[in-house]
């Protein structure tokens, strides 16, 4: 379960403030996979930071029951100057999980060969973004937090990382970020809408569909 209590979020323009996100309140139970629609640039990103605690809101608080992944899509986290096995192994010491295990399922999943073994800022966005969702992988959590990294790789790794959240579903839940409707449509069982700084659920992703369509 994750709640997030008016949660508050604005950026500095040169027109003025940007509020991305405006008192927002949700429920995000547990294991139900959600799916975020809005359009680019309405705050999908931010929210997901947010509830992963790697930014943090101007106000309102989160509550978290159980562990939450990082944002799957944001790389921000790694060490650049390390390679992605490096990485790996600092990322499950801080979770206590086996580093050996970590490594190995990070290195099979993520299919980028050598550059495993190379540091991280050699790597292409898409190199970066096949590591991060391995390592996620990697690591049980209780809720996984995907930023459109579904769109990464071929249609093998896509295939790969559908089996993935599938081998998961019933004891973890997926909060999904995204403007593409079939990717909500893929993966979630409910759907919220961002619009203009305000977060709406709904209980059924057709009905968020003809919202967010109303919207656009």
């Amino acid at each position: 379960m994750i709640e997030l209590d008016r949660i508050t979020k604005a950026y500095a323009t040169k027109s003025g403030s940007n509020v991305v996100l405006d008192r927002v309140s949700f429920s995000f139970p547990a294991r139900t996979n959600i799916g975020i629609l809005g359009k680019n640039g309405a705050g999908k990103s931010t929210l997901l930071r947010i509830i992963a605690g790697t930014e943090q809101a101007d106000s309102g608080s989160v509550v978290r029951s159980g562990a939450v992944s990082w944002p799957i899509g944001f790389a921000g986290g790694f060490n650049g100057s390390l390679s992605g096995e490096e990485n790996c192994r600092f990322v499950a010491r801080i979770y206590g999980a086996d580093l050996d295990e970590v490594v190995g399922f990070t290195y099979d999943f993520a299919e980028i060969g050598e550059y495993f073994y190379m540091p991280v800022k050699t790597y292409s966005s898409g190199m970066r973004a096949r590591l991060a969702f391995g390592l996620s992988m990697a690591i049980e959590f209780d809720a996984y937090l995907v930023d459109e990294v579904t769109a990464v790789g071929d249609a093998s790794f896509q295939a790969k990382c559908r089996k993935a959240f599938e081998e998961r579903s019933g004891r973890s839940s997926v909060i999904i970020v995204s403007h593409h409707m079939g990717t909500v449509r893929e993966y979630c069982q409910r759907c919220a809408v961002l619009i203009e700084g305000k977060l709406r659920g709904f209980e059924t992703v057709e009905e968020a569909q003809s919202a967010y369509e109303a919207a656009s």
